[in-house]
């Protein structure tokens, strides 16, 4: 049946919503400004992407069930190898390695002393005792390549595995057929491959451990470890005391035969020449040389001193050297004519100067002038006659100096030989006193036999294995198992290029996220969600409609188009959702299925598609008989109609931009439902004849690359691609937390929870 005709409806009340949040918009703010908005690790400026610790926390919980398989896994086998190994026992012997030996005699044997503070002895010791030739000697001593139980292989996890691979055979070295040679080498191998040596910190105990499948050949071997190396060590040292010894008695004979002849030609030079030699082994001539040049530097220096005085007294005419004020009776002299000048003063007032007592008062201080003239003059001669005494003196001695070098310079010419001589002697007696005094030393040091190596503890024979360890194999085969489950879920991350959270979109595309929109809860069907409204898929295209709001600098666009560069991202879901929300504030509304390939609006609300946009498009019907009304009140709906052969013919006419003209003046958003981009040409050709287009994206669905195209064919057609809508997006799976969560309880859904009556109501 024909539905009812019906007009385009006028603008309603509804225009007054989109103003208003327009003019709540700054100009110059776009929502797409800002390419990271959500995406906190970003630089705005720079764009680089900093460490996203949470990143790798959401790759794990979406994997886990794979790393929690490989980790399972990796226990298990290492369960099923630790009770196919071998048990093994151990050993231990604990020694006591002192630096030096008990001196009963304080001497020093042959054995370098290395100082208290270095490790080198220590680590010398350790090397020895780990030694291919200590190994040798203990297999020899105890016998142990003739015996069976100690040819048994210690198998490890490795050897465990070889063996069930290459299907080896266990038995010894002997009954292989190998010469004896060959099993003693063999036993070595084995004995330094089940060796440990192990010092204790602090100390100077060493612990020698020996792992045997046979706890009393562990036994066995550990002690006779630590008998065999002390012996081993009174060995080395009388072998090196005995070496010592004798080497010593030949050098020192040759030294001694040298010394008696170095002295000899000594002795003789010193009579040939007459050298005289004090004991300080000085010259007679150095010696005097030596205090005539301490003298005359005393005097130089007394002589510069009274020169300076002299000279001082020559230029100085008054009473301004020290030692003119020093003098007692120049003192005297000046405080007598002191004293008679203030008399004179004082009776001046009284008597005139030619007054008989003023006359013989000038008289003395004159006099008393007189006398301190002559005896500044004195003093001055007395200067100058000491400062001539002292250059005299000084003038002697640089004559003694010069005849006296020339002394020691001749000696010296004839004491060249001598010096050479006296140090051959000098060197002879040291290296014969030195060799003497050591040969000794080592005498006595080898007569005493003291070994610095003693045994602390005899090792026990063990009662359980050491090896293999249950828990330690477990606790290894964890870690490698999580690594390994790590290592498989990043591989997997990295080979997954579909988009994950809205910061991939952000990061890929540089596009701001409208919204995200939640997969149904379980057990809950999207026709249920979002006939529910206080679900959390309802409340998130209530976010999508708020966000459309601030999309542009105008506010809501007046017409968008929403689209998804592949099938079955929902994309009609998401239109005839928002188309809904938007209704439900107060906006007329007109909903166009575009998608002329394969429509789904009309199946999915059950109603007529006998007329739709293709019927106006091909010319057969008018706008107002194409529309048909909705549940929802200002919602006007317009399915495809029956699906046209050409559709692409039929979008590039001329009809559907004059349609989204007159549905612009009627309604107060239309919003175009089209096809998917890739492959077809209808979504470039819808985009460029409204005012916005919004990508929708489905979350672990829509490859990068494949959206990376769409993208390049929507900006091609000039499209002003306003964001992207995230679909499907499950943050279980996905990792996120609070903030991205649309579970059970998430921010979509605050505020659902029913309030339980209070105790008073």
């Amino acid at each position: 049946m024909d539905q009812p005709q019906r007009q385009f409806p006028p603008p309603g009340s509804g225009q007054a919503i989109v103003e208003s949040s327009a003019a709540a918009v700054p100009q110059n703010y776009r929502l797409g400004a800002n390419p990271y908005p959500y995406f906190p690790n970003v630089d705005t400026e720079t764009g680089e992407q900093g460490f996203d610790f949470w990143k790798y926390v959401r790759i794990a919980l979406k994997y886990r069930w794979l790393i929690t398989g490989i980790v399972l896994t990796s226990l298990l086998v290492a369960a099923v190898l630790t009770f196919l190994m071998t048990p093994i026992y151990r050993a231990t012997a604990s020694l006591q390695i002192d630096r030096e030996t008990m001196n009963i005699v304080k001497v020093d044997g042959v054995q370098p002393d290395e100082g208290t503070a270095g490790m080198e002895f220590f680590q010398t010791q350790y090397e020895l005792l780990a030694s291919r030739a200590l190994a040798e000697r203990v297999v020899t001593t105890l016998g142990l390549g003739a015996e069976k139980t100690f040819n048994v292989k210690n198998k490890s996890i490795l050897d465990v595995v070889k063996a069930l691979v290459m299907g080896e055979e266990e038995g010894s070295t002997a009954e292989k057929g190998f010469s004896q040679e060959d099993v003693t080498r063999a036993g070595v191998d084995r004995l330094i491959r089940s060796l440990s040596v192990a010092p204790v910190r602090g100390s100077r105990i060493v612990k020698v451990s020996v792992d045997h499948p046979n706890p009393a050949m562990a036994q066995t071997i550990a002690n006779g470890y630590a008998d065999v190396f002390i012996a081993d060590n009174l060995d080395r040292r009388f072998e090196a005391t005995a070496y010592a010894r004798k080497f010593l008695e030949g050098r020192l004979q040759q030294l001694k035969s040298k010394l008696e002849d170095s002295e000899k030609q000594l002795v003789r030079y010193a009579e040939e020449q007459g050298i005289i030699r004090l004991d300080d082994n000085k010259s007679l001539s150095a010696s005097d040389l030596q205090a005539i040049n301490d003298k005359l530097a005393e005097v130089r220096s007394d002589r510069i001193k009274k020169e300076l005085v002299w000279k001082q007294a020559q230029s100085t005419d008054g009473l301004g050297l020290k030692e003119i004020l020093d003098s007692d009776a120049i003192k005297a002299n000046r405080k007598l004519r002191t004293e008679l000048a203030a008399e004179y003063q004082q009776k001046l007032a009284i008597y005139k100067p030619a007054f008989p007592l003023m006359v013989q008062l000038r008289n003395q201080i004159k006099e008393l002038d007189r006398q301190v003239q002559t005896e500044v003059a004195a003093i001055k001669n007395s200067l100058e006659a000491s400062y001539l005494a002292a250059k005299e003196e000084e003038e002697t001695l640089i004559q003694q100096l010069e005849g006296s070098k020339a002394e020691v310079v001749d000696q010296r010419n004839r004491s060249i030989q001598y010096n050479i001589l006296q140090r051959e002697v000098d060197t002879n007696r040291s290296l014969y006193d030195g060799l003497l005094q050591r040969y000794k030393e080592i005498g006595v040091a080898g007569g005493v036999g003291t070994n610095n190596i003693s045994i602390v503890d005899r090792a026990i024979k063990p009662g359980a294995p050491r090896s293999p360890n249950l828990l330690l194999n477990m606790g290894l085969a964890f870690v490698v198992g999580v690594l390994l489950g790590v290592m498989a879920a990043l591989g997997l991350d990295l080979l997954d290029d579909s988009f994950k959270s809205p910061e991939d979109i952000e990061r890929e595309f540089s596009l701001a996220v409208m919204g995200i929109i939640p997969k149904p809860r379980a057990g809950r069907s999207l026709d249920i969600e979002l006939s529910d409204p206080r679900s959390g898929i309802a409340e998130a295209y209530r976010s999508l409609r708020t966000g459309l709001q601030f999309a542009t600098s105008e506010g809501l666009p007046r017409s968008i188009l929403v689209t998804s560069s592949q099938p079955a991202e929902g994309k009609s879901t998401t239109a005839h959702s928002l188309a809904v929300s938007l209704a439900q504030i107060g906006l007329n509304v007109l909903l166009i299925d575009a998608d002329l390939r394969n429509a789904s609006l009309h199946r999915r609300l059950r109603i007529s598609n006998e007329v739709g946009l293709s019927s106006y498009l091909s010319g057969a019907k008018l706008p107002e008989e194409v529309v048909q009304a909705s549940t929802t009140e200002g919602l006007v709906l317009m399915t495809s109609g029956p699906l046209p052969p050409n559709p692409a013919e039929l979008l590039t006419g001329a009809r559907m931009p004059s349609l989204l003209t007159l549905a612009a003046e009627s309604f107060d958003i239309v919003i175009v439902d089209s096809p998917p981009i890739m492959g077809l040409a209808d979504a470039p050709l819808l985009s460029r004849l409204v005012q916005a287009t919004m990508l929708v994206v489905a979350a672990n669905e829509t490859r990068r690359r494949t959206a990376r195209i769409a993208l390049k064919r929507l900006q091609m057609a000039r499209a002003n691609v306003i964001g992207a809508l995230l679909n499907k997006f499950d943050a279980k799976e996905t990792g996120y937390g609070y903030g991205y969560g649309y579970g059970d309880y998430d921010y979509h859904s605050y505020g659902n929870t029913p309030q339980l009556p209070s105790a008073r109501s």
